[in-house]
């Protein structure tokens, strides 16, 4: 029997290559495709595939992370199998996607092969995480105190913080978080200062320095001038 995938990719170019590789294969067949959380929800309302195969970095404007998504569809689809494809290797990430329904973690530099393994594996009822982050997940289960301080930072944020300090640390500004996320200028500002409160930040270039180093969001464009403009300062400027 072949199973339906859902492809969630907001690269053009991956996204198209992924969908010929998998569609190689005589187990498997990418169904239907999505570039964000939004479209992905409505796919799988729609279309319900046999397995989600889903970055949680995305590149497109919906205001939704990939974890949010992960959360919605897995309440819609409690026995669905989803695997995560993604650059973001921080052991937060890694926490929040298994937390929200992932059954599966991959970084985007593995093989495809591994992609085959964990996606099989995941629609025979296991778990797969690659080499590069599992290691994460065994040391924090040993030492739930010992992780990486700039880590540990973000877990005392609640969700909408943290979907906050995703559209901040890209350079987004209150207006736009505010479109994007469906609420308030104001409420934004409310919630956006108290994100900063509690990681002891006072400007956005600060944010997407520590954002950026705990792998809690991806290297766009935005980020790149923030972070190597701080940088490239002269030694006691701030």
């Amino acid at each position: 029997m072949t199973v339906n995938v859902l492809l969630v990719e907001s690269n053009v170019l991956l996204r198209e290559g992924l969908r010929a590789l998998i569609n190689a294969q005589t187990d498997l067949r990418v169904g239907a495709e999505a570039i964000d959380g939004p479209s992905a929800i409505r796919q799988v309302v729609t279309q319900p595939p046999g397995l989600v195969l889903c970055d949680i970095a995305f590149n497109g404007a919906s205001g939704m992370s990939g974890i949010e998504a992960i959360a919605d569809i897995r309440r819609r689809c409690p026995h669905l199998g989803i695997v995560v494809l993604t650059a973001m290797r921080g052991p937060t990430q890694v926490r929040e996607a298994l937390a929200a329904g992932a059954n599966g973690y991959l970084v985007k530099d593995t093989s495809f092969d591994e992609v085959l393994i964990a996606m099989r594996s995941v629609l025979r009822g296991r778990t797969y995480l690659s080499p590069e982050v599992s290691g994460h997940v065994v040391r924090r289960y040993l030492d739930p105190k010992g992780q990486d301080p700039a880590q540990s930072q973000f877990d005392h944020l609640t969700r909408r913080e943290r979907s906050i300090l995703r559209l901040v640390a890209e350079g987004r500004t209150n207006r736009d978080a505010a479109q994007l996320l469906n609420l308030s200028q104001k409420t934004v500002e409310k919630h956006r200062a108290s994100m900063m409160r509690k990681l002891g930040l006072r400007t956005v270039a600060e944010l997407a320095v520590l954002a950026l180093e705990a792998g809690f969001i991806e290297r766009p464009a935005a980020v790149v001038r923030v972070v190597d403009g701080l940088r490239m300062q002269p030694a006691g400027v701030t």
